[in-house]
């Protein structure tokens, strides 16, 4: 394989774990003022929570790195975001269960709940979202 003959420098890959962690407690913040406190429910809240988190994280690593990021740092921001917030939902899930069987349609609210927060942050991290900056 021949080596790259493109000058351009490539920026570094950045740690993203703190931003994603920041994320899923932003969530859980955010889930529990407006559904407890406002006393707002459904999944027009989850959008707007998943909507704003995603935007919040985005903003940030622009702010912080002043460029769009990598594949390999979107995929692992995503992973880790989803990975954990799908730990969260299986315990909902558990508790859910030890209280009342819940049903096909609850398991799909349930879901539908769910990956809104991971598909979110996918559209927001994607490079056709930030502005195309020359690195370097």
């Amino acid at each position: 394989m021949q080596p790259s003959t493109d000058p351009t420098p490539r920026p570094a890959a950045v740690p993203v774990a703190r931003l994603a962690l920041a994320g899923v407690a932003a969530v859980i913040v955010l889930n529990l003022l407006l559904r407890t406190f406002v006393r707002l429910g459904g999944l027009l809240t989850t959008l707007l929570i998943a909507a704003t988190v995603a935007a919040a994280m985005a903003l940030w690593f622009a702010a912080r790195q002043r460029r769009a990021p990598l594949p390999s740092e979107r995929r692992r921001l995503v992973w880790l975001y989803g990975g954990v917030l799908a730990l969260l939902y299986l315990g909902l899930l558990a508790m859910m269960t030890l209280k009342d069987e819940p049903g096909p349609m609850g398991m799909l609210l349930l879901a539908l709940h769910y990956l809104c927060y991971p598909l979110f942050a996918q559209l927001l991290f994607s490079a056709r979202i930030f502005p195309h900056r020359r690195v370097g």
